[in-house]
């Protein structure tokens, strides 16, 4: 028979940490647990801090000398609900914990660059959150999934959220309350824009009529922008707007955005300020435009991404923007079918903002190519030092790493590097 055989041999699975074990935090992990690190390997413990000393109990553990960098978290979910990590966790040391992860990746790949300080980029809150909907004997429940686990921690209110979303629990209850007979579960997206509230309802296996017009009544209810289903408008009482530079834009549902307004802001500013007076300039996995459309009030632009829809709205906002540069638009899986060398060569600076998995394809092509100035968004410190080192061995210098802060009390850190051509 042709082709390779299946290891069939199952890998044993790590052995947790046993009830009334004690261990000593030498560190913080990238994901925000305290590390004891053994002779037999490392143990992770959520929520330890380093140097504290932690009796492993089924009720809770029990910490014998707490660190003088833990502090009350804000918030009387956590720890349950799986969003925060680091909450308790005091403000300087925290933000020396976040720069770490980008520094200790590049380090692992043994590049030296310079690491700015970390930006706080939270600003109002999150202005996009997705709660889960199950029903429970009769009652709806909203919320989020318990760190580690399929159980869902009921929610009445997230005070990471901009304001905006803050009967998000509430919506959410009442979109899943306007499906008849729900005996499964539901993924609600809400997301805040400048015209409202867009929501977008994942998991629904047929729509009927009765719940379209419960959803349309809905939608008047809360005065909402948009309900769509699976990504399919079925209540629209205005299009959902952003706003980026001067263009408006009307994302297609359940469209990727940055998590905070002053996330986008800043990431955006430092990508104008890095490619400067560039004649022509590329954006590569563009997505909607969040930079693309900033970028086109200064360059002209060629924009690029796989999803159709996407490339779609950013068209449309490119025709309808009143003083853009020349805006081209294409349609290109870059994972797949990255722009070569040689149509790179003509631009004088490219951003690529990929997905958590890198741009390693599309690095290796620009690697080789004439290209001046190079900016990187990532929101990934371990993919885009890989990436990096790709750009730096093909002949690239890069300046400086600027971490970004939009996902506070998580281990999340968008980033952007700046590369320049030797």
């Amino acid at each position: 028979m042709g082709g390779k055989r299946k290891n069939r041999e199952r890998k044993a699975k790590p052995i947790g940490p046993k009830n009334g074990e004690k261990f000593t935090i030498t560190h913080l992990g990238r994901h925000g647990d305290g590390v004891a690190a053994l002779d037999s390997g490392p143990v992770y413990i959520p929520f330890a801090l380093p140097g504290e000393t932690v009796t492993i109990q089924r009720a809770g553990n029990e910490i014998a000398n707490p660190s003088p960098d833990r502090i009350e978290p804000f918030c009387p979910h956590f720890t349950r609900c799986g969003g925060c990590m680091t909450q308790h966790l005091r403000q300087d040391t925290y933000i020396e914990w976040k720069r770490g992860t980008v520094e200790t990746a590049l380090r692992n790949r043994k590049i030296k660059a310079p690491v700015l300080d970390l930006v706080d980029a939270h600003g109002a809150g999150r202005r996009r959150t997705t709660l889960h909907i199950r029903n429970k004997g009769g009652v709806l429940v909203a919320g989020f999934m318990r760190a580690g686990s399929h159980d869902l921690i009921e929610l009445d209110a997230c005070p990471i959220l901009a304001p905006p979303l803050a009967n998000a629990p509430e919506l959410a209850r009442g979109l899943g309350g306007a499906v008849p007979d729900l005996s499964g579960s539901l993924d609600i997206q809400i997301t805040a824009t400048n015209s409202g509230l867009d929501c977008d309802i994942r998991g629904i296996d047929k729509l009927s009529l009765d719940a379209r017009m419960n959803l349309g009544e809905l939608a008047e209810q809360y005065d909402l922008a948009r309900i769509s289903v699976d990504g399919e408008a079925v209540a629209e009482r205005r299009r959902p707007i952003l706003k980026f530079g001067i263009a408006d834009i009307t994302p297609p549902p359940g469209e990727f955005l940055q998590a905070t307004v002053v996330g986008e802001e800043t990431l955006a500013g430092l990508i104008l300020a890095k490619v400067g007076p560039a004649k022509h300039a590329a954006d590569l996995f563009s997505g909607i435009g969040t930079f693309a459309l900033r970028l086109a009030e200064q360059s002209a632009l060629t924009a690029v991404d796989g999803w159709a829809p996407a490339v779609e709205a950013l068209t449309h906002a490119a025709r309808h923007t009143p003083g853009l540069k020349p805006v081209t638009v294409k349609q290109r899986d870059l994972s797949g079918h990255p722009l070569l060398s040689n149509e790179l060569n003509r631009f004088e600076a490219v951003v690529f903002d990929p997905p958590r998995a890198g741009a390693k394809e599309q690095a290796y092509e620009l690697a080789t190519s004439k290209v001046k100035t190079i900016v990187a968004v990532s929101c990934n410190p371990v993919t885009f030092a890989r990436d990096a080192e790709i750009l730096i061995k093909g002949g690239y210098e890069l300046i400086d790493v600027t971490p970004v802060d939009q996902f506070k009390w998580t281990a999340h850190v968008e980033l952007v590097g700046h590369f320049e051509r030797e």
